[in-house]
């Protein structure tokens, strides 16, 4: 350890000897306990990365564990209108708490901080990951067995901060069956590896969409070959979520929750034996 070490990894360069990666990760609040942390994540935007949180959350809630929601995509938040949370955060100078949705899941996000939904976030990367930051910082999280972080899309300022900063037990990635699903795969596959965070499993969004008179599957944007690319990469999981109309006004009047048909539900028991293998 160098002489002249204050102990704050914030202030020094990459190159200190006495900078390792533990030693980068914050402590949440004293009041807050979180067992958990699953990131999701893509390469790219309109993907379906939050409807993807929300649904893991509303599995993991519904099988009976307390869930955790943060909603890290500071200019874009969707998770509260999708929960159908409206309500703003209470807190004091020394702590914030969470707003609870209908079904009990514990959820921060800006969209509940700002004194109006729709008043735009227009802030440079520090100030966002700095927030972000402080949703884990700050903000007391109760008795939490799992929590799901919406990340913003790519692989920028927040998600650097999130796997450096938070104990990530993994990653969820999401993506869409289309040519450049390669790439968009690939990109997350590599900062996962640099971060050093164990992928748990992939899910392919828009994957197909069921004829309403005859069942059959249609592949709207061509064949899937997200199985291919998860056996390339050793991604253990796959789910594969269609294209359904209904779901999707579900989520657009705030009753997400109340969607009985929730693709993910057998994707997240699959998350959840793999992480409990690993203990």
């Amino acid at each position: 350890m160098a002489e002249d070490c204050t102990h704050d990894c914030s202030s020094c360069g990459e190159n200190c000897p006495s900078r390792t990666a533990e030693s980068l990760k914050k402590k949440p609040h004293e009041l807050s306990s979180v067992k958990k942390v699953i990131a999701v994540v893509s390469g790219k935007g309109g993907v379906g990365k939050s409807m993807t949180s929300a649904l893991l959350s509303i599995a993991s809630q519904n099988k009976g564990y307390i869930t955790a929601l943060m909603d890290a995509d500071v200019t874009g938040p969707s998770i509260p209108r999708m929960l159908g949370i409206h309500k703003r955060a209470m807190g004091s100078d020394d702590a914030i708490l969470p707003v609870v949705s209908e079904s009990g899941i514990q959820v921060m996000s800006m969209n509940v901080l700002l004194e109006k939904e729709d008043d735009p976030v227009v802030w440079r990367g520090a100030l966002i990951s700095g927030t972000v930051l402080q949703f884990w910082t700050d903000v007391i999280w109760n008795e939490v067995d799992y929590m799901f972080v919406d990340m913003p899309p790519g692989t920028g300022d927040v998600p650097l901060t999130v796997f450096q900063s938070m104990p990530v037990d993994g990653i969820i990635i999401v993506t869409t069956p289309q040519d450049l699903v390669g790439m968009i795969v690939q990109k997350a596959v590599n900062m996962a590896e640099m971060m050093n965070i164990p992928i748990l499993g992939i899910v392919e969004n828009m994957s197909y969409i069921t004829c309403p008179d005859c069942g059959r599957k249609i592949s709207v944007f061509g064949e899937s070959c997200v199985d291919a690319l998860a056996l390339e990469h050793g991604i253990p999981v796959v789910a594969k979520v269609p294209i359904d109309s209904k779901l999707t006004q579900f989520a657009d009047s705030g009753r997400l929750e109340e969607w009985e048909n929730n693709y993910l539900s057998e994707f997240f028991d699959k998350i959840d034996e793999n992480l409990k293998k690993k203990k």
